[in-house]
């Protein structure tokens, strides 16, 4: 009999310590009823990717679907702001109640549970991982047609409990054309791969200026490499959005559902379908 090297998934011994794969999903309330689940996913900070979730939550709702954003960033949640909400989420006896925009999206944030929206979240990874996954199983989402999940950047805690607790469907990598985004891409790429999980489309933002007098476009951030970067990893290059101070300004001002621009138009009907 050959050594074991208790690697069982390429064992075809019968032994007592053989174990079967373990699913960690977790399973929503008995109220909810989501279709596709959608996590957007960044190797870095600051390039985004709140603004693409709420984007896509809005092109899905005007669509006529329900749609919903799970902001997963615990510690750095921006989803309440962009949509203008400042009000405390209400509970009932069966669960939380998600807040919902002006438009009609479901929302659920730590920010809209804190008593005061500027209170910073000091926890330890294990415990804002438990809170993520009670945002999808103690909330009474009732029927979704597409719930957005807007994740931390990185691959740590909790995009790890994100991955395995939350029945992705896929998820959409941001970035911006910086050099060292090729890296970045890569750790996320890798990540989705591990754990069998499709990389719908990479968003590169703050792609180009478009100077409003001349029309011409600019390459503040350098010329992009991302197309190489895409095709290297087989995944479509989705959108390039610009930097615009007004699209900026709607969503510091909590209008981001009065945004309109066509950079995400083609792939949110792509997603739709």
């Amino acid at each position: 009999m050959s050594e074991c090297t208790h690697d069982c998934s390429s064992c075809s011994q019968n032994c007592g310590e053989r174990q079967q794969p373990q699913s960690f999903l977790e399973a929503p309330h008995p109220t909810t009823h989501v279709g596709k689940v959608i996590g957007v996913v960044s190797g870095k900070g600051g390039v985004g990717k709140s603004m693409v979730t709420s984007l896509l939550a809005v092109l899905a709702n005007r669509a006529g679907y329900r749609s919903a954003v799970l902001d997963a960033d615990i510690t750095g949640p921006s989803i309440p702001k962009a949509f203008g909400l400042h009000v405390n989420a209400e509970g009932t006896e069966d669960g939380i109640l998600p807040v919902v925009t002006p438009s009609g999206i479901k929302t659920m944030s730590i920010n809209l549970l804190m008593e005061n929206e500027t209170d910073p979240v000091v926890w330890r990874g294990p415990v804002i991982a438990g809170a993520v996954k009670q945002f999808w199983t103690d909330v009474l989402w009732g029927d979704v047609d597409y719930m957005f999940v807007d994740m931390p950047p990185g691959t740590g805690d909790v995009p790890l409990t994100v991955f395995q607790s939350l029945p992705l469907d896929g998820i959409v990598i941001v970035t911006s054309p910086q050099e060292l985004v090729s890296m970045i891409v890569a750790k996320a790429v890798k990540m989705a791969e591990m754990m069998n999980v499709p990389v719908l489309g990479i968003v590169e933002n703050m792609s180009y200026f478009e100077c409003p007098d001349c029309g011409k476009r600019h390459a503040i951030y350098g010329e992009s490499k991302l197309d190489d970067i895409a095709a290297a990893h087989n995944i479509p290059l989705v959108a390039r959005m610009p930097i615009d101070p007004k699209l900026a300004e709607l969503a510091d001002d909590g209008e981001i559902e009065n945004v309109y621009g066509e950079w995400l138009d083609a792939f949110a009907a792509e997603l739709m379908k």
